[in-house]
């Protein structure tokens, strides 16, 4: 199996970003680790395992396009086959998106296309949901709105707080997001209009896991 360079986005620890290059998937390496901040803590962790690391700070360009073009050149260097975005705080200009189309997978912590943005827990809470959970999905300009290749959901407790859904939320990330990847590298998901087919019916199917 020819393989193929994995380049990781963060913004912060990076726990997916940990669990995936924590996974030994068949026929991936990990290139490359990257930020928008230089303080991340993902950075050291995976500076430490080897792993090429590299921050550009995007309060330090004029625009988000600006600051979009040279975060490309940086991910290009490692010559990605997938890149993916493991809790990178920030909002891709379509350049980007188009640029790493069909290569770029996102993970997103509610079960799209509800929720989409931010605070997703918070919101899951007040709207009266019984379940929350998370989306992976492949990254298109449409903010959180690109094909899905899998989800995982979790209960939502009456006297559950943000936080209590997050962490549940988090378990069940730490366990798709890889699978998710070891998919990809083997070739396993095509992508059929808007839908994402997974052959094995694995990464891409929705469960109930906690």
């Amino acid at each position: 199996m020819h393989t193929q360079n994995i380049v990781i986005l963060i913004s912060g620890r990076g726990s997916n970003m940990q669990a995936i290059v924590e996974t030994d998937i068949p026929g991936a390496r990990i290139a490359a680790v990257l930020s928008n901040r230089t303080e991340a803590a993902g950075l050291a962790w995976a500076a430490e395992r080897g792993i090429a690391t590299d921050a550009l700070d995007h309060r330090h360009f004029a625009d988000r396009t600006a600051f979009d073009q040279a975060m490309m050149q940086k991910i290009d260097a490692y010559q990605p086959d997938l890149v993916v975005l493991a809790g990178f705080m920030r909002i891709l200009t379509l350049e980007f998106c188009r640029h790493y189309q069909g290569r770029l997978i996102n993970i997103h912590p509610s079960l799209l296309p509800a929720f989409t943005g931010l605070h997703t827990h918070e919101r899951a809470i007040e709207a009266g949901c019984r379940i929350a959970g998370c989306t992976i999905h492949f990254v298109t300009p449409e903010l959180d709105c690109g094909p899905i290749i899998a989800q995982g959901a979790v209960p939502v407790a009456d006297n559950d707080s943000a936080d209590d859904v997050a962490a549940r939320v988090l378990k069940v990330e730490h366990q798709l997001f890889p699978r998710a990847v070891a998919d990809f590298v083997a070739g396993r998901l095509k992508i059929k209009g808007n839908r994402v087919i997974n052959a094995e019916h694995r990464a891409g199917t929705s469960e109930l896991l906690a």
